[in-house]
């Protein structure tokens, strides 16, 4: 009677959340600031998360694992892994790959791996925490990701991986660059953290290479608040994810199980004792990187959403591109491959040099007028003090290694796109929840700003 009291009383309270939500939580409104970016939640989620509450399961439990089932299936490939953040999918994908599991084909210190530097930090930071040589090449104006060719000319018999990004949802060459992993048998992490949705000849961003890398932040196309995933069709590299995700233990037991390779007891590891407890064998040098029980319970309320959410971006996409069609003398659109589905993450803008305005201006006036914009993000990030006050390895496309502190401007001039996008490039939002009368209020101001500068 007791037990069924209690579920009464937790349906009880999970309907009156959905009330609460509905009577106190204000309506999104279409005057004021407009960000470039943030969360859509709902009632479902804040049900969830009490729901999870209810449980008292302080780490990942079912909610988690309803998760990753789902969105895999949503993806279409065999596993994925939560972790507690995009950088820490990063991270987790480059330190899987050192594995001893993986023999010859593991990395090593000292390797090479292909990018580019107009990208998030975090993509390139893993590289060079494992002790490897970042190799950056330059992208295109436009689609603002990689020139496939430059992959080519910058592979050294040191190269192990290509690891980038799909620029604000905006898909790379992906058949292009797998063809060229593969007849060189490197490693493809495809970074999809501002990606999820997007497709390349209908196959989802993340899915074609060996790991794909995702983000939940609030900016991000779902979110967990802080959150974020791994996935892969290759069941070593999955079990390897879970090590380093889980301390680096050589167990891929459950959080609350036991003995699941029924052997816990009777195996031999290293020069450890002869039946160990498998608990407690560490096969790698791992992290701690998991999610709770509460940030899954959104997830998996956000899941069901998301193929509206990638509508709307994709709508609202396509509704400024048209809005900013008669200005590409004075500023460039992004572009598209022809077998891609974008789901777009921002509006990629990029200021025509000229005698009349630069991108600065342009940013200034759009954000004295209330709108909210963003950089590509590091722009040229061997630019940044991260790289300059470092003495980081790395090369440049077809460069000698050189120190990143010592590099000149003759350097800097094998990236000129990458530079430019610095110079020349921003982005406006479009994620869900603005609206037409938002997006006419940004191109009408950018209108605007145009006439009183011509």
């Amino acid at each position: 009677m007791r037990k069924k009291i209690a579920e009464f009383l937790r349906e009880v309270v999970k309907a009156v959340s959905v009330v609460y939500y509905r009577l106190a939580m204000p309506d999104v409104k279409t005057d004021g600031y407009i960000p470039v970016s943030g969360k859509v939640l709902g009632a479902e989620e804040l049900k969830n998360m009490i729901d999870a509450s209810f449980d008292m399961w302080l780490t990942a439990g079912h909610f988690n694992d309803e998760f990753e089932k789902e969105f895999a299936g949503f993806l279409d490939v065999k596993y994925s892994l939560t972790t507690n953040s995009g950088s820490s999918a990063n991270l987790l994908a480059i330190s899987a790959l050192t594995s001893h599991k993986l023999g010859n084909r593991r990395l090593s210190k000292g390797d090479e791996v292909i990018t580019v530097a107009s990208g998030f930090p975090t993509t390139i930071a893993p590289i060079i925490q494992n002790g490897l040589i970042p190799v950056f090449v330059d992208v295109e104006i436009g689609t603002y990701n990689v020139i496939v060719d430059q992959i080519e000319e910058a592979i050294t018999p040191k190269t192990k991986a290509v690891f980038m990004a799909h620029t604000l949802g905006n898909v790379f060459d992906l058949a292009k660059v797998k063809e060229i992993c593969d007849r060189h048998k490197l490693w493809l992490i495809e970074d999809s953290c501002d990606a999820l949705g997007s497709k390349v000849d209908g196959k989802f961003t993340g899915t074609v290479g060996h790991i794909g890398t995702f983000s939940f932040y609030p900016a991000h196309h779902i979110t967990m608040g802080e959150g974020g995933a791994v996935c892969t069709n290759d069941s070593q590299l999955y079990k390897i994810l879970i090590s380093f995700r889980d301390w680096g233990r050589d167990c891929w037991c459950n959080p609350g199980k036991d003995n699941t390779c029924g052997k816990r007891f009777s195996m031999k590891f290293g020069n450890m004792p002869q039946g160990y407890d498998h608990k407690y064998i560490y096969s790698h040098l791992g992290y701690n990187l998991k999610i709770t029980d509460w940030q899954a319970a959104i997830g998996v309320a956000q899941l069901k959403k998301i193929n509206n959410f990638i509508k709307k971006r994709r709508d609202n996409f396509n509704y400024l591109y048209k809005k900013l069609e008669d200005l590409q003398e004075y500023i460039i659109l992004p572009k598209r491959p022809e077998n891609s589905e974008p789901s777009w993450f921002g509006f990629l803008i990029s200021v025509n040099p000229n005698d009349k305005f630069n991108k600065q201006q342009l940013v200034e006036y759009l954000e004295k007028n209330m709108i909210g914009t963003r950089q590509l993000f590091a722009g040229n990030i061997l630019r940044q003090l991260s790289f300059v006050e470092s003495d980081i390895n790395l090369r440049i496309r077809n460069s000698e290694i050189k120190k990143s502190n010592a590099l000149t401007e003759k350097d800097y001039k094998l990236l000129p796109n990458t530079d430019f996008i610095m110079n020349n490039s921003f982005w406006v939002g479009i994620y869900p929840a603005i609206d037409k009368m938002r997006l006419d209020k940004i191109s009408e101001n950018i209108h605007e700003f145009i006439r009183q500068k011509m």
